[in-house]
């Protein structure tokens, strides 16, 4: 099972910085709004999160049907 965050030295490797708040404002700025500090003062960033951002907006919203509509 994947780690659910980001490890410190991929956030170094994804930023080029070590300090958390340089850390923050450069993934902020790369997309990554989820991105956070920590009670202990490190970055949070959801494994999940940096996936979705890497793999971009959806090209195609899926399609949908409407429900059939049934008379009582």
């Amino acid at each position: 099972m994947p780690d659910l965050l980001l490890s410190d030295a991929e956030l170094v490797a994804l930023t080029g910085y070590k300090r958390a708040s340089e850390q923050i404002a450069e993934l902020h700025r790369q997309g990554f709004a989820r991105a956070r500090k920590s009670m202990a003062g490190g970055v949070i960033l959801e494994r999940a999160h940096y996936e979705a951002v890497c793999r971009g907006p959806v090209t195609q919203a899926p399609k949908v049907r409407k429900p059939a509509v049934r008379m009582a």
